[in-house]
C-alpha cells in the first residue's frame, strides 16, 4: 500500500524545516520583543535553506542510485 500523501508529508525534513523557517520569520516580524538582529536573521535562513537543498540533493540521488534505498 502507498502511504498517504499528508503522512509523507509530516514525516518529511525539508517540511518541517521550511515550517521552522516560516515560524520565526513570522514570529520575528510581529513581535518587539523578539529582538534577532537582521545578519544572524539571513544567516539562519540561509542555513534552512542549505539544509532543505542538501536533503532534496540526498532525496533525488538516492532515488536513481540502485541498492541505496530508491527501489
Amino acid at each position: 500500500m502507498d502511504t498517504p500523501k499528508w503522512k509523507r508529508l509530516l514525516g518529511s525534513r525539508k517540511f518541517w524545516a521550511a515550517v521552522i523557517g516560516l515560524v520565526f520569520l513570522t514570529i520575528r516580524n510581529f513581535d518587539p520583543a523578539f529582538q534577532v538582529p537582521e545578519e544572524e536573521t539571513i544567516a539562519f535562513v540561509s542555513l534552512l535553506a542549505a539544509y532543505i537543498l542538501g536533503v532534496a540533493l540526498e532525496d533525488g540521488i538516492s532515488q536513481i542510485t540502485p541498492g541505496k534505498g530508491g527501489e
